[in-house]
């Protein structure tokens, strides 16, 4: 399967409201890891987060028919459908935990910080922008290996390009990156 230049997500969110389940699965493949570490960072927690990010996905699976994209990538809205998971399933442990009478679970906020959801927010924006206006090499080599998960050299076989250059432009891409999150904390 040869590399497209870049994944046209409103053909896929199309293709996906029409039933195909093909183009959903593209969709997922394209953005579950972020998707997940954004659930991690709003629960600390991987299990929550795995289960966050399935319903996360399933809500999409749902509300995608009646979807209207308004931007070129389909990840703003699922990072917003995952904050309001989050968001939900911290209510529900607290409501539990009072309902049990159990004290206060200290890995837990006792309340959801509107202050750290907006950052969060605005990490995620500047995130996208700054892998946004990376090459496009750049960013399918961030694509393929940071969201889908490829090793070097099976970004760098689909590619086109050497092990080295996968290797390298990732460890800057990374880099770049991290001083984004640095700044934002």
């Amino acid at each position: 399967m040869a590399l497209q230049e870049s994944r046209d997500d409103a053909v896929l969110v199309a293709r996906a409201a029409r039933g195909s389940e093909q183009a959903f699965r593209e969709l997922y493949r394209a953005y579950v890891r972020p998707v997940y570490w954004l659930a991690h960072a709003l629960l600390g927690n991987p299990s929550d987060a795995e289960d966050v990010t399935q319903e996360t996905f399933l809500v999409a699976w749902r509300k995608i028919p009646d979807l209207e994209l308004r931007g070129e990538s389909l990840l703003p809205w699922l990072a917003t459908v995952c904050r309001f998971q989050a968001a939900n399933r911290i209510r529900i442990q607290r409501r539990d935990r009072e309902h049990a009478g159990a004290s206060a679970d200290d890995t837990l906020p006792s309340t959801v910080d509107v202050e750290q959801q907006v950052i969060g927010a605005q990490l995620a924006d500047r995130i996208l922008r700054e892998v946004a206006g990376l090459s496009a090499l750049d960013r399918d080599i961030f694509r393929l290996c940071a969201a889908d998960g490829y090793a070097y050299q099976a970004a760098a076989d689909e590619l086109g390009v050497s092990h080295a250059v996968v290797r390298n432009r990732l460890s800057r891409i990374r880099t770049r990156l991290r001083t984004v999150v640095e700044e934002t904390s």
